[in-house]
């Protein structure tokens, strides 16, 4: 397999600069005068970037989808059942993510870009209350494992824990350091940035992958609990 590394060599600021102007001008006929600017600094790079990590991607799960075509995301939105008519999306991103039909509650690696920040990270895009609460019984009755998996963030200071939250304290017996994973209605571990060096070089690859390796343990966690 191509695994495109060759070709990504980051993005540049006129990727940022098309996202922004979209957001100002999110019609159809600004878009179309704009076309060829959003295939030579959006689409492209992003295939590109999804080549160059499908290889990586597929070592820490072989069942991922890594095709470029289905990891990077549409910029058309659907409009149909949504107040907001504007046709066009303002971030784009890659989604890796195993090929079945509850893909919600499976974990997936992702990355995101937009016109003042971009993130990446892994976890369940909207997991069921169903998948959750396995979860929450797994922390509850094998504290160990479940510590065992997580146990590579307190030595790094990139990714944070994200996901709405219940309200109130499911279970007020339990450790505090585990209420922030109890207490989630959806989870995902992310990487919050503004647009540094990497972002414009091809370093950025290689920052996504080593965060992707990085998050392995955790995404095969879920991934069994998700079944």
């Amino acid at each position: 397999m191509d695994t495109g590394q060759s070709s990504f060599n980051g993005f540049t600021p006129h990727t940022l600069g098309f996202l922004a102007d979209l957001a100002a001008n999110n019609r159809k006929e600004w878009f179309e005068a704009h076309k060829d600017e959003y295939r030579r600094f959006l689409q492209e790079p992003l295939q590109q970037l999804a080549a160059a990590l499908a290889g990586p991607l597929m070592a820490i799960d072989p069942d991922l989808v890594v095709e470029p075509r289905r990891v990077v995301s549409r910029i058309y939105r659907d409009t149909r059942f949504s107040r907001n008519k504007s046709p066009y999306k303002t971030t784009m991103w890659l989604t890796y993510k195993r090929p079945i039909t509850n893909w919600q509650d499976a974990p997936a690696c992702f990355f995101e870009i937009g016109a003042d920040s971009y993130r990446f990270g892994m976890g369940f895009y909207s997991a069921s209350k169903g998948t959750m609460d396995r979860l929450r019984e797994e922390i509850e009755q094998r504290e160990e494992r479940f510590r065992q998996a997580v146990a590579f963030l307190g030595e790094q200071d990139n990714f944070v824990v994200e996901g709405d939250l219940y309200k109130r304290v499911l279970r007020p017996d339990l450790p505090e350091d585990l209420q922030e994973w109890h207490r989630r209605k959806s989870l995902y571990l992310v990487c919050n940035r503004q647009p540094d060096q990497a972002f414009f070089t091809r370093r950025l690859a290689g920052d996504l992958r080593q965060g992707f390796f990085l998050l392995a343990p955790l995404y095969h966690y879920l991934a069994a609990l998700s079944g």
